[in-house]
């Protein structure tokens, strides 16, 4: 049995454990009587100090029935037989029974022999038990990481729960700090956070981080920690208390709903962005610009060039299929753009190329992890399949453009800064994207083919460039479509050569637009032609027209007439609702020729006039159709205005002027064709 007690400061220390559990101390002589009585011994059994020492312990603190059990545990103890424990029922002073728990040993001091007891409320150290039994349950069983760390951030407790996410057994955490246990995380950051805490007592709650683990490689974890400073009942600090909890699934849930918006806001956003014009390359930029950087680092749109507008034929199945660069984008700066097929170039794709396999098979070509092999499948050549090597080409997409069934081309995605591979998700939003964008390339497509068509109608109905030739007049004309229609417009012009030399200059719009206004149109301009051999004055010429045009249904048109008799130089000119001609005369500023407008043809009943007017060598008489000069944002007299500026001062060839024209007056949005049409009189020399 010990002869000297040495109990550390630490335990005995004002608000440590043994003042939680009201530890008393109690010394008896080899007599049983008490010889210590400590202030907690007060505080238990209700007696003082004076009123406690030289009395007989069993005397004051047993009932009678009780003491026989009493002396004989004491003699136990005395006799050296071992330490005495258990819990035993003691009379406090104030008359009630209390149940305590004791440990009771034998001293020695000097020769002589004591009894110490050691003694607490049984119903606060049962208190007490359960409190811890149930701590040591929670941290056991908790599915939240717990830890503890000391003052110098060591860990003294890890949890199962702790070890499960940090793949480590709680005997590699025990003394070691979270930078020596979880080097592959930011550990600065985690030691920094615990210091604050430890220092400032203020707790950090739910702090968000994310990184990967040795023990699940690949995968991406995410957790929110909290950080608690721990005291004893003295408000001493003890340590660090750190809860972990794996919030990895709800993180994966999270990022993954926040992708599916943000794929579902591209899809809208292409909804919007791509197919604004009927441009067959400006749509194909605009796929490229929506999906970099979106869904890659660089885009490439090739169509197949059977598909466009004045191609020879179809692919045939057989051989390379023939792809024309329509597009080109990348997010940074890259050698894999310089790898690419230029814009605009045709090239001839072999079948193992994985662009020309994508368009044959219709579906989407994945290659999640590009191998130095597959680079030979991807590039054009050699040389570019090292560019897209040193450029860090690590992923690629290819995805077919369908349109109503029918492949047109393909989207050629790459990866180089991006770390993600594509997958799934991304050939889904790709195809997405690929399937609305088709349907804008095709409907341009279509555009383009109808266009050329509607192009070729219009200038076969207009007058053999042969033809435009005049006696004492030189003639300049041109006929410019409507840049945002594919519809033929109703805009003609006509040099008509007549008797004695004379040439009829005719230049009229039918109202409306499609295949009816050309048609309509040419049936006019032939009525003209062959009414004006007749030799009418252009009023009464006027006047049999707005009969053709009413005979015709709903039709109106303008239609400005100028005679011109180069013996007379005598020009007579007659208009049906069409804007006035422009004389340009040397020495003059140019202006309005004044005419009486009339209506236009096909609304009958009211008669048209013939104005005269006298040219001299030199002159320009300039007529034209209203898509020249009308502008939704500025007034016509203005726009007048501004083609008179124009054609003034020092004179032109006549080709000139009609370029300055179109390209000072038309605008690239313009929904109207113009038609020009420019003569100069000729000295009499050259009649």
């Amino acid at each position: 049995m010990p002869d000297r007690l040495g109990p550390s400061d630490a335990t005995m220390a004002p608000g440590g454990l043994l003042d939680v559990l009201g530890v008393a101390a109690v010394v008896l002589d080899d007599r049983g009587r008490i010889v210590l009585w400590s202030p907690p011994a007060e505080e238990l059994f209700g007696y003082s100090y004076e009123e406690a020492v030289g009395r007989h312990a069993a005397e004051l603190l047993t009932e009678p029935s009780g003491r026989d059990e009493v002396l004989a545990a004491f003699a136990q103890v005395m006799a050296g037989q071992g330490t005495w424990a258990g819990a035993f029922p003691v009379r406090h002073k104030s008359g009630r029974t209390v149940l305590v728990e004791f440990r009771n040993m034998r001293l020695q001091a000097s020769s002589t022999w004591y009894a110490l007891g050691i003694a607490s409320e049984r119903e606060t150290l049962d208190r007490v038990e359960r409190d811890l039994a149930l701590s040591a349950r929670l941290v056991d069983q908790a599915l939240i990481g717990l830890a503890v760390l000391d003052p110098e951030l060591r860990y003294v407790l890890v949890n199962p729960a702790l070890e499960r996410i940090n793949g480590l057994p709680a005997a590699e955490h025990l003394g070691r700090t979270p930078a020596e246990v979880l080097p592959h995380l930011d550990v600065a950051a985690i030691e920094e956070r615990t210091r604050q805490v430890l220092a400032s007592g203020k707790p950090v709650l739910e702090e968000f981080a994310t990184g990967h683990v040795p023990h699940d490689d690949g995968r991406e974890h995410a957790w929110t920690s909290s950080f608690y400073r721990l005291e004893d009942q003295a408000h001493r600090v003890i340590g660090l208390a750190i809860s972990v909890i794996d919030v990895t699934e709800q993180h994966e849930q999270a990022r993954a709903a926040a992708q599916a918006r943000r794929r579902l806001s591209l899809i809208a956003d292409a909804s919007i962005r791509v197919g604004t014009t009927l441009d067959l390359p400006t749509t194909a930029r605009e796929l490229a610009d929506v999906t970099v950087p979106e869904v890659a680092d660089i885009a490439a749109v090739d169509l197949l060039d059977a598909e466009l507008p004045g191609s020879l034929g179809r692919n045939t199945g057989e051989g390379p299929s023939r792809f024309r660069a329509m597009a080109l984008k990348a997010a940074h700066s890259t050698l894999a753009t310089v790898a690419a097929d230029p814009v605009g170039q045709v090239s001839h794709y072999p079948r193992r190329r994985l662009v020309a396999q994508a368009a044959a098979s219709a579906r989407p070509v994945l290659v999640p992890r590009i191998r130095p092999a597959d680079l030979a499948r991807i590039a054009r050549s050699e040389e570019a399949a090292q560019l897209l090597l040193e450029a860090g080409v690590h992923s690629y997409l290819a995805v077919p453009l369908i349109a109503r069934g029918h492949v047109l081309g393909t989207l050629d995605l790459k990866r180089t800064r991006n770390p993600a591979p594509f997958d799934r998700d991304d050939v889904l939003l790709a195809t997405e994207l690929a399937a609305r964008a088709a349907i804008a390339i095709d409907n341009a497509r279509w555009y383009q083919h109808q266009r050329q068509a509607a192009l070729a109608l219009q200038r076969h109905l207009l007058p053999p460039q042969h033809s435009l030739q005049a006696p004492g007049l030189a003639i300049a004309h041109r006929y410019q479509p409507a840049s945002t229609t594919v519809e033929t417009g109703g805009d003609w012009f006509d040099v008509i050569p007549l008797a004695h030399d004379r040439t009829a200059l005719v230049v009229g719009d039918v109202m409306g637009s499609g295949i009816t206004a050309a048609a309509t149109m040419g049936q006019l301009r032939t009525t003209t032609r062959a009414l004006a051999r007749l030799g009418p004055d252009p009023a009464e010429l006027l006047g049999h027209l707005d009969e053709t045009a009413h005979d015709l249904g709903d039709t109106m048109a303008t239609c400005l007439i100028a005679l011109y008799d180069p013996a007379t130089r005598r020009c007579r000119l007659a208009t049906a609702g069409h804007p006035p001609p422009v004389l340009a005369r040397p020495g003059q500023h140019p202006h309005t020729v004044p005419l009486d407008p009339g209506p236009p043809l096909g609304v009958g009943g009211i008669a048209f006039r013939t104005h005269d007017l006298t040219l001299r060598p030199g002159d320009d008489l300039i007529l034209f159709t209203d898509g020249l000069i009308e502008v939704r944002d500025q007034d016509i007299d203005q726009r007048l205005q501004t083609l008179t500026d124009l054609v003034a001062g020092a004179r032109r060839p006549l080709e000139d002027t009609c370029d300055l024209l179109l390209t000072a007056l038309l605008r690239p949005d313009t929904q109207d064709d113009v038609a020009l049409l420019i003569a100069r009189v000729l000295p009499t020399a050259t009649v």
